[in-house]
């Protein structure tokens, strides 16, 4: 039922946010991507955008994929919405307690407790060293049922978050909850939510707000998201070859958000360029390599797809 009822109301809203200009896609480009995936042992589902020109590549990007902690941009996406609202606000004050240590990324796990932090602070760690702790804590503090309603708002689908990181699900779940684990999307869905952010769209202002304390700006909000992203840890996969001492010519910043898990391999990012912003969705699954190593197969294919793809939309100097 609830899946019926999610379903009903993204038919609603569809056509109210449906994108302004169709996409244009880039067939020598999408050929290109094609050859550089043959021999993958793994799937990949892949989209590009140049915001500037319209250009596109989509492949198998219509096919729900697990998210891993790609998601987490959704749950930052909703927190950034109640802090328009004034439901939350960045120096909202948490605590950690030693039952919400979980394992994984980040470093909250390694801290005694209980201590308190800011929710900025559970956000940055959430967002820039990928903090399994610190994203349930957030979740705590915004509600998972929100986040999912805002996903629905937008639109998507296809993209779920179903439960906190390492933790049982509670409640009644999707019947595919098995076998996405956190969360699922497609990469063109989380393509659009990327947009949202390096273009600063949080869509319409709320109709009031229940804070008597001042609310930041939406180019404020997105400022901080962005440096989040921007200051991601895990770089191996779309900046890998997009940065470093000797950039490509024209970009000039990158804001991602990895996610991993033993067959999994995900990215999605804002590659921001001296000609406008490119956002890349890159997501691996059933991976036959699944080493923690800078030179996993599906990162590096990842990699290699950011960097065709950024040479090819990228005019020279």
């Amino acid at each position: 039922m609830h899946q019926t009822l999610r379903c009903f109301r993204v038919l609603l809203i569809a056509a109210l946010i449906a994108p302004a200009a169709p996409a244009q896609n880039d067939p020598t480009l999408t050929a290109n991507l094609q050859s550089m995936i043959t021999g993958f042992q793994g799937h990949v589902s892949f989209y590009a955008h140049d915001l500037a020109t319209g250009k596109t590549v989509a492949i198998e990007a219509d096919q729900p994929v697990p998210t891993a902690s790609v998601i987490k941009l959704a749950i930052l996406y909703e927190a950034l919405q109640q802090i328009r609202a004034g439901h939350v606000h960045f120096d909202d004050r948490l605590t950690l307690q030693h039952d919400d240590q979980v394992e994984g990324s980040g470093v909250l796990l390694f801290f005694n407790t209980p201590m308190t932090i800011t929710f900025k602070d559970a956000l940055t760690l959430m967002i820039a060293l990928s903090d399994n702790t610190a994203a349930n804590l957030t979740m705590d503090h915004v509600g998972i049922s929100n986040v999912d309603d805002r996903l629905v708002f937008l639109g998507m689908k296809n993209t779920w978050l179903y439960k906190k990181v390492f933790m049982p699900p509670e409640g009644p779940m999707p019947a595919d909850q098995k076998q996405f684990g956190l969360g699922k999307t497609t990469a063109r869905e989380m393509a659009g939510l990327m947009e949202r952010y390096a273009t600063c769209n949080l869509g319409p202002a709320p109709a009031a707000s229940v804070s008597g304390t001042a609310i930041p700006t939406d180019q404020a909000l997105c400022d901080a998201a962005l440096h989040m992203l921007k200051v991601q840890f895990y770089r191996d996969c779309i900046p890998r070859y997009l940065e470093g001492a000797d950039p490509p010519p024209g970009v000039t910043a990158i804001a991602n958000k990895t996610g991993s898990l033993d067959h999994v391999r995900n990215d999605v990012g804002a590659i921001f360029t001296t000609h406008g912003a490119i956002i890349i969705s890159a997501f691996t699954h059933d991976n036959a390599d699944t080493s923690w190593t800078a030179d996993n197969h599906a990162e590096l294919l990842i990699a290699k797809l950011a960097q065709a793809v950024v040479s090819a939309w990228t005019p020279a100097k």
